[in-house]
């Protein structure tokens, strides 16, 4: 008798169990499944749609057929709106497909890959975007690590920004085969840029006037990383959310930042108070000077003009002293007594005192003529007449 039959076999265990003190499975346990059976089944549902019940060959041709015609159309796939679809052939870039149905060589001929490459896609950097569960909408929050930066002048100053980028056109296997996980690599592209500008400039003009220049510099160094990775990606666009000092300085950087736009308003104003002044006293100054060359040169040609009339004068008075004499005097006389006002009287013994004469100044509107004095009475005529005899 075996030994697996006895109830005491060499190790001393009984109950038909082996030498490893395992007997065989009980009857009341799972039992496995019997293969015969599922084929013996699955047989018999064929021969229900075979004509004749029997799977000779035609019904063998029939699966053949069928098989070959599913494996014929399983190469027809769809491209969404959004998805630019990339060929393989065992593994290797044939061609790109446009958005729409398409066709490849069924599997394992050909296969495609379908990547979301005509998607914006979007990156924050220095914040999240989270659900609000108590207020029912979304918030931001900070991500101290990623924003804060320090800046050339050794100022830490909190920069938050996004990122708007998609797969190039024409790059769309670089995106696939060259990077591993996209939106990693540019986030940790932009966040490096990002840096590596901060950290070139003051942090005066970063909090003020430098945000376009920044996201510019930004986006072109962003861009001439990922070309040199040949990742495939096209950076549209930089925007700067947020540019504060950290929070706990942000108080006294803002006195400051007040305090350089009053100077600046000074400036500008008093600026705007020399602009005025300084061309007023130039031309004040350019009048005058123009004043005393016209004086200087009235006054030096009436010199001149005096000094030749004197010499013409002297001149004919060495010819004739005493006519030259009589009409210089006549002449000042003209000039002395020519705007006065007066009234002759001729003293003579034929005259009648009071000689009357043309007033020509009021003729010509200018002056008024002096009243003409009245004549003597007789009595007093008389008078002078015994006293001149």
């Amino acid at each position: 008798m075996p030994w697996n039959t006895q109830g005491g076999g060499p190790w001393g265990s009984g109950g038909g169990k082996g030498p490893w003190g395992s007997g065989p499975q009980s009857s009341s346990g799972p039992n496995p499944p019997d293969l015969e059976e599922i084929l013996r089944r699955g047989q018999d549902r064929l021969r229900r749609f075979l004509p004749g019940g029997q799977l000779g060959g035609r019904g063998f041709l029939l699966i053949a057929l069928g098989v070959v015609a599913l494996w014929g159309f399983s190469g027809f796939f769809k491209v969404e709106p959004d998805e630019l679809g990339v060929v393989l052939r065992f593994g290797k870039e044939v061609r790109e497909v446009k958005p729409g149905l398409n066709y490849h060589l069924p599997y394992p001929v050909e296969t495609v890959l379908t990547p979301k490459a005509l998607r914006v896609n979007k990156i924050d950097i220095g914040m999240r975007v989270v659900d609000d569960i108590r207020r029912g909408g979304t918030t931001t929050r900070d991500v101290p690590e990623e924003s804060l930066m320090l800046t050339g002048d050794e100022n830490i100053v909190d920069v938050d920004f996004s990122v708007l980028w998609r797969v190039k056109p024409t790059g769309v296997g670089e995106y696939l085969f060259n990077i591993q996980n996209p939106s990693t690599t540019v986030k940790a592209v932009a966040e490096s840029a990002m840096r590596e500008v901060i950290g070139r400039s003051e942090i005066q003009p970063i909090l003020t006037g430098a945000r376009q220049t920044i996201e510019t510099a930004v986006q072109d160094l962003m861009q001439r990383t990922l070309d040199s990775y040949g990742a495939g990606i096209i950076v549209q666009q930089v925007q700067l959310q947020k540019v504060d000092p950290p929070q706990q300085v942000i108080d006294a950087f803002r006195d400051v930042q007040a305090a350089r736009a009053d100077l600046e308003r000074s400036v500008n104003e008093a600026q705007t108070y020399a602009n005025r002044v300084v061309p007023e006293a130039r031309g004040n100054v350019a009048k005058i000077t123009q004043a005393a060359e016209a004086y200087r040169s009235q006054t030096v040609a009436e010199a001149t003009g005096q000094t030749s009339r004197f010499l013409q004068i002297y001149e004919q008075y060495k010819k004739a002293p005493a006519v030259t004499r009589e009409r210089m005097y006549l002449e000042t006389m003209e000039h002395v007594l020519g705007n006065a006002d007066k009234v002759i009287i001729d003293q003579g013994a034929a005259g009648t005192g009071v000689v009357p004469y043309l007033p020509l100044g009021s003729l010509g509107g200018q002056e008024q003529a002096p009243p003409r004095p009245a004549s003597p009475q007789p009595q007093q005529q008389q008078q002078q007449q015994g006293a001149r005899q």
